[in-house]
């Protein structure tokens, strides 16, 4: 099979009994049960077979060994006595007459058992990330992201798209993350930034007469750790299309992706074409997010009318959402735990009260609510044993954390979540605008290049004063499944006049448009296609197929939470030499 080994260690079968194989891979165990009798389980990349130890010789190299030394095998098959049919080389076992070390590990202890990895502290896994990828069901998540992208890769190919790379080195550019900078050795005192996004040079490609556009894209983006974000670089699957509108992008994605979750992921359901499509403002409405999980079958209702009037001064004049939970079982304990939870989460409090088996409110804030316990109950449809969930604040505040009382609600409560299941949704209809929650004066909502909902007629109108710029929807889309924001993608603004017109309702005039985005405005001058496109995380898309909590299981080295690799130290001290070199002179304290 390989030039040292005649088969590896998940590939035995009963049929090979009496061959004479060799085997390489890890000693990952030895059980001693006699004076010259053991049995040594040998791992490779592919499985575990055992191998018996029946003579003075061959335990005397055994007995020289730490556990995950690498060993070279070669001895006769033969058929186990004790099947384990656990495994599958559990019908045969080797018994060796040659054992070669190939490389010896020099540590009687390791950091954790490897097999048990996941259950070790953080730090320790990814300091030693080398031996935690050692545990099949670590090394499992990277085989199926390395499939995943195959797949990716192919079904791209398969719509016609080509797969072209853009530059890692390029210009700082304001794309709402902090950049990460590249000192300049031949330019002193300027930089280059690692991408972000490429969205730039897709757009770019379009222009240049490239039909379509992709690539499993490298990003890096100076921002902290989530459980589905890794801080530094992430990757995603990268797409554009010329001459394409909103409704191109999603047929070619609710033709891609289905079947690669069908295939590869731990659930068996899978949302069918086409998605369904929710306005941004619905969602927030409906959902309490922009990023709704459609698992869960609970809704957020709007009370402001029946509760903002209440003695209760946290819903006083305020807006108040409501997520009412029918046969709804938890105790008081764990009401309270829930309620914390939100409030941590969303930082606005959560309120409760039961409608009890007699139809009275009861218990959290019921006292201040009987005058309205039939309004509510009309309005929120309840019944005996109901649950009802209060959020109170501004319109936003509100909705945002109603929408973590939802989340919380649908896993804690039995019935109102069908975890076993992708269900993928389209949230379209972005606002263009908002107000800057530092500057108090209109900024753009989310992507700049999007192209604004009615073009140049809807943006002179705002000029004008005759409708609110916050108005103004932005032909910009998101993917989501099972609550995880796979993607933003938008009709792109491919018009320099628009361009303009865009940025002046931010008080950005040509001169900054030309200064900020020099290639893609002139490239547009030249006569540039409409253009789409959109851009899936492949790290979270991988991680919702493996069913994983955290985006790290499934990167082969992830930094932790401080973007830090602690495994080679980085980021680290450089010599005073290099730093001389691209013209950097360190100020202030540094961290030894």
């Amino acid at each position: 099979m390989f030039q040292s080994r005649t088969h590896n260690c998940g590939e035995l079968r009963a049929a090979h009994a009496g061959e004479t194989v060799t085997l390489c891979g890890w000693m990952e165990n030895v059980r001693e049960v006699g004076q010259n009798f053991a049995f040594v389980v040998l791992r490779d990349f592919y499985g575990t077979t055992q191998v018996v130890i029946e003579n003075a010789e061959m335990m005397g190299v055994v007995k020289t060994l730490n556990k995950e030394s690498t060993i070279s095998v070669t001895g006769t098959v033969r058929i186990r006595e004790s099947k384990n049919n656990k495994i599958p080389t559990g019908e045969i076992e080797v018994v060796p007459t040659e054992i070669k070390v190939l490389g010896r590990c020099r540590y009687n202890e390791l950091p954790f058992e490897i097999n048990r990895s996941r259950e070790a502290d953080e730090g320790a896994r990814l300091k030693y990330r080398y031996l935690d990828l050692r545990n099949p069901a670590v090394k499992s998540n990277i085989i199926l992201r390395c499939n995943v992208v195959a797949a990716l890769r192919q079904a791209m190919t398969n719509e016609g798209f080509l797969e072209i790379t853009t530059p890692i080195l390029t210009a700082s550019s304001p794309e709402g993350a902090r950049d990460y900078l590249v000192p300049s050795r031949k330019h002193p005192g300027k930089f280059y930034a690692l991408p972000q996004a490429p969205q730039q040079f897709k757009q770019l490609l379009m222009t240049s007469g490239f039909d379509r556009y992709f690539q499993i894209a490298p990003c890096f983006r100076d921002e902290d750790a989530r459980g589905d974000r890794s801080p530094g670089e992430f990757y995603q699957l990268d797409m554009e299309m010329a001459f394409a509108t909103q409704d191109d992008v999603f047929s070619v994605l609710e033709r891609v992706l289905p079947p690669i979750f069908s295939k590869y992921g731990k659930y068996n359901i899978v949302s069918s074409a086409p998605f369904q499509r929710i306005t941004f403002r619905d969602a927030m409405e409906t959902y309490g997010s922009d990023k709704p999980d459609l698992r869960i079958d609970l809704i957020v209702q709007d009370v402001s009318d029946i509760c903002g009037a209440t003695e209760f001064a946290p819903f006083q004049g305020q807006t108040v959402k409501a997520v009412v939970v029918p046969g709804c079982k938890l105790a008081r304990k764990a009401i309270d735990k829930l309620c914390n939870e939100v409030e941590v989460q969303s930082g606005s409090k959560a309120y409760w009260c039961k409608l009890d088996n007699k139809g009275e409110l009861a218990g959290g804030v019921s006292k201040f609510l009987k005058d309205s316990k039939d309004a509510l109950v009309e309005k929120l449809g309840l019944t005996p044993d109901c649950f009802i969930g209060f959020t109170a604040g501004k319109l936003l505040d509100a909705q945002k954390s109603a929408g973590v009382l939802r989340t919380k609600l649908g896993n804690a409560c039995e019935g109102h979540m069908d975890k076993e299941r992708y269900e993928f949704c389209w949230i379209v209809d972005f606002p263009m605008y908002e107000l800057g929650e530092e500057s108090g004066e209109l900024e753009f909502c989310h992507n700049p290049f999007s192209m604004p909902t009615g073009g140049m007629e809807t943006l002179l109108k705002a000029e004008r004063g005759e409708i609110d710029p916050l108005s103004i929807m932005a032909e910009q889309y998101d993917l989501v499944c099972n609550g995880v924001e796979l993607s933003s993608g938008a009709v792109r603004n491919h018009d320099p006049e628009i361009m303009i017109k865009a940025f002046e309702l931010v008080r950005l005039g040509e001169d900054d448009v030309k200064a900020k985005f020099p290639a893609m405005y002139h490239a547009f001058c030249y006569g540039a296609p409409p253009h789409a496109g959109i851009a899936p995380g492949v790290d979270r898309m991988v991680m919702l197929l493996a069913g994983e909590e955290s985006i790290r299981e499934i990167i082969p080295f992830p930094m932790n939470k401080n973007a830090q690799d602690v495994m080679m130290g980085a980021p680290g001290h450089v010599e005073q030499k290099q730093l001389d070199e691209v013209h950097i002179a360190i100020v202030g304290e540094v961290e030894e």
